[in-house]
């Protein structure tokens, strides 16, 4: 195999690379979340000893966007088992990764840990096991005034301005087999319809 030299010369630039690019994601895997940058059990879950060191490496990253909740992990999520008081969410069997998810860490967490990290949220909606209007639900409930059911939901959790998360994702490899609810590339047009003449 023949190598291959790549040259970078910053005076033959053609446009600005955008700052998201330089961000991650952050899905419930292992010990990502739990015992990584939040401990649920604590008083203060995102300031104990080994979430402040997993916090303090991520500051260091200097990431900009933070894609939540990750990869696999969106397609069998429900967001609403993830807001309210904590000790009233349920405990779910998580499918992507055969995991107990005890919901913990939601939407309120995330955006609270990307303000503290200057991160711009990054919101996966589940179109594997979801629905369409679960997912508005989800802009209702991060991006609306008080006053609708779900805006109302996430005034009374803690937050009465809105959250204005700008970015959002739809779904998560939704090709691939591994995919909970995964759609095949074979189901889908290949092209534009054509009507009859």
């Amino acid at each position: 195999m023949k190598p291959t030299t790549i040259t970078l010369h910053t005076d033959f630039q053609i446009g600005e690379v955008d700052p998201r690019i330089f961000g991650g994601f952050l899905e419930h895997l292992g010990r990502a979340v739990y015992e990584g940058v939040y401990e649920p059990e604590a008083s203060t879950p995102m300031s104990t000893a080994s979430a402040a060191t997993s916090l303090a490496a991520l500051k260091r990253m200097d990431m900009t966007a933070m894609r939540y909740p990750g990869g696999n992990f969106a397609s069998g999520y429900h967001w609403q088992d993830g807001v309210g008081l904590r000790a009233q969410r349920p405990t779910v069997r998580e499918l992507a990764w055969q995991s107990i998810e005890p919901n913990s860490f939601g939407s309120d967490e995330y955006i609270a840990l990307c303000r503290m990290l200057g991160w711009t949220p990054m919101l996966t909606v589940n179109l594997g096991t979801g629905t369409p209007e679960e997912a508005r639900n989800w802009v209702e409930y991060t991006n609306c005034p008080p006053g609708t059911k779900y805006a109302d939901m996430r005034a009374a959790n803690g937050s009465k301005e809105p959250y204005a998360v700008k970015l959002w994702c739809l779904g998560n490899e939704m090709d691939g087999p591994w995919q909970l609810g995964h759609v095949p590339p074979t189901s889908m047009p290949s092209g534009p319809s054509r009507q009859p003449r």
